[in-house]
């Protein structure tokens, strides 16, 4: 059973990863949460020990010395503000461990291409192979999944169309996030991650080019809170993805129009906590199934 370690003890690892990772703790035993502060780590750690028994508190550069010394702990989530979890990740990495990290990747393509190369330099001189992973969750959702493998009945592709349409506002847990609002475009970045994971997920290719015209209108958010773009597919096809960070008629929407028909996935359908996958035929017929949000899976 693996061992593994939290580096980090804020509001998302208290409301999500801690539950969802109670759900499959009988896979790995969590020995430390980590906090630059001793009272945020010590408040993640009374949470975690209603499902996880005997989790160390660590705090300050010397906890986090300690966890990368410790040779029994395999694997790291990295869950910090965007700005500071490249270099974390790439210490974590070079003492060994695996290394799940949050989004954003970093905090800039400048960043990313170093930290990328820096993540080579340390794989070439690793024993073994260091696992680092960005922890995207729709590329895993069983609707995504599942339209990936519905996308072939509709032919060649002919247009995409992603559209967002966001809820953030001052009743969101995240809307006065420090980190998101220090970024150009944070919640954009942090938001749009996952839209454009869904995107690539479905059209079973990457993007290779795009351009794209950004807005600030709610003074509440920081600028841009607002973005319309244009993709082109490295399979040829080309797309739309339009983003509003907080509207007030939330809607999430993916449709890929072929020349054999047409697939769409609507996240939040009648207000339901999930996926409704329509595919449309040329015959004019249709077919719709509802896949519930899906969150942790075993496998």
């Amino acid at each position: 059973m693996a061992t593994i370690a939290i580096i980090g003890a804020g509001i998302f690892v208290r409301t999500q990863y801690l539950p969802r990772l109670s759900e499959i703790s009988d896979l790995f035993h969590l020995k430390a949460i980590w906090s630059r502060t001793q009272e945020s780590a010590r408040a993640a750690v009374e949470i975690a020990d209603k499902n996880f028994s005997g989790v160390q508190c660590k705090w300050g550069d010397e906890g986090l010395d300690d966890i990368i010394r410790d040779s029994s702990i395999t694997a790291v989530a990295v869950v910090l503000a965007g700005q500071n979890q490249v270099d974390i990740s790439l210490k974590m990495l070079k003492a060994g461990k695996h290394v799940l990290q949050e989004k954003p990747a970093a905090a800039s393509v400048k960043d990313l291409e170093t930290a990328l190369h820096n993540y080579k330099s340390i794989s070439a001189d690793a024993p073994r192979q260091v696992i680092w992973s960005v922890a995207e969750n729709y590329r895993f959702e069983p609707a995504l999944v599942e339209c990936k493998k519905l996308v072939a009945e509709i032919g060649t592709m002919m247009s995409v169309q992603v559209i967002i349409e966001g809820s953030m506002n001052s009743s969101n847990p995240y809307f006065s996030s420090s980190w998101r609002r220090d970024f150009t475009g944070g919640f954009i970045l942090d938001m749009g991650v996952h839209f454009i994971a869904g995107l690539r997920m479905v059209v079973g290719c990457e993007v290779v080019s795009v351009s794209a015209m950004t807005s600030h209108v709610d003074s509440s958010l920081p600028p841009p809170d607002n973005i319309s773009s244009v993709f082109h597919l490295e399979n040829g096809c080309s797309g739309v993805f339009v983003m509003v960070v907080s509207s007030r008629t939330p809607k999430i929407l993916w449709r890929v129009v072929g020349m054999n028909g047409t697939l769409q996935i609507e996240r939040g359908f009648q207000g339901q906590h999930g996926y409704l996958v329509s595919l449309y035929g040329v015959d004019g017929q249709s077919k719709s199934s509802f896949f519930p949000f899906s969150g942790v899976l075993k496998n």
